[in-house]
């Protein structure tokens, strides 16, 4: 029996109803995330601009240490430590909103297929579980830089070094990426973006867990590279780009393990070249 030709009509213009608004959505969706971008790559410039208008403490062995990992003019180690991670925070959503985006869209989009009202609202509350996690990384990270700032400052000998043992932590970095334990991170992220398609949370609280998952898995993933950046400049231009486009290619490029080895073998060379080089100023 054929079906009326005004009930086809209709259900042709309901699904480009659907369509559209769809369309609308992933454009205001990308949108956010564009602004939210360029907002906080902006303060990342103007963060980077003003630590270049501190100088460097020069150290023995060739080397120049940052004096974001030290409390000057007055400042109190809290505040040094608050400051750092306020940067740190800024920094990452810029280095992995891209790489996140399309995550928090799948997501925004399965809460909005399964009919929640709050589907953007809940997607917020992941990215703040996902940004607590890096916010706690970066914590940590203050940790262990001033530590080690301050045992570099006290030790001369341990201050030597230190050229060395960061190419060591590079050359180490790369060679984690060629690993099957990087695949598995890797494959892990994946399936922690896509969870959501089976376990839709309809609180905050689940919204939240969620959220916290995928950063703790995409810490897990990244913390090598992150590494290579500690070592080679927190607040380096350069180093923040390469490592975001590394992190965005393995993470969102359709064979991102093949990817993921690449820029290992990129990473092994930089840490053979720091160390070679580190070794001809001793």
């Amino acid at each position: 029996m054929m079906k009326p030709v005004h009930a086809s009509r209709c259900g042709d213009f309901a699904t480009q109803h659907v369509d559209m608004r769809a369309s609308r959505s992933r454009a205001c969706f990308y949108g956010v995330c564009a602004l939210l971008f360029a907002v906080c790559a902006a303060a990342t410039l103007i963060a980077c601009g003003s630590m270049s208008t501190m100088s460097d403490m020069p150290m023995p062995g060739g080397w120049a240490m940052s004096m974001m990992w030290m409390p000057m003019c007055g400042r109190t180690w809290p505040g040094v430590a608050a400051r750092f991670v306020g940067m740190w925070i800024v920094m990452m959503i810029a280095m992995m909103l891209p790489s996140l985006a399309p995550v928090l869209w799948r997501y925004e989009e399965a809460l909005r297929r399964a009919g929640h009202a709050r589907a953007a609202l809940m997607t917020l509350v992941a990215g703040v579980g996902y940004l607590a996690v890096w916010a706690a990384f970066g914590a940590a990270v203050f940790v262990l830089g001033a530590t080690l700032a301050a045992l570099e400052v006290q030790m001369p000998a341990a201050s030597r070094a230190v050229p060395v043992a960061a190419g060591v932590i590079v050359l180490s970095a790369g060679a984690l990426q060629l690993t099957a334990l990087k695949a598995r991170y890797l494959r892990c992220c994946r399936h922690a973006a896509q969870s959501c398609l089976h376990a839709l949370p309809t609180r905050a609280v689940a919204a939240i867990r969620y959220g916290v998952r995928l950063g703790v898995h995409c810490c897990g993933c990244c913390a090598n590279l992150t590494a290579v950046l500690a070592v080679t400049g927190v607040m380096d231009l350069r180093a923040m780009a390469a490592v975001t486009v590394a992190i965005t290619l393995e993470r969102v490029a359709p064979h991102g393990e093949f990817f993921a080895r690449g820029i290992g073998f990129v990473v092994i060379g930089a840490g053979l070249f720091m160390i070679v080089g580190a070794a001809s100023l001793v």
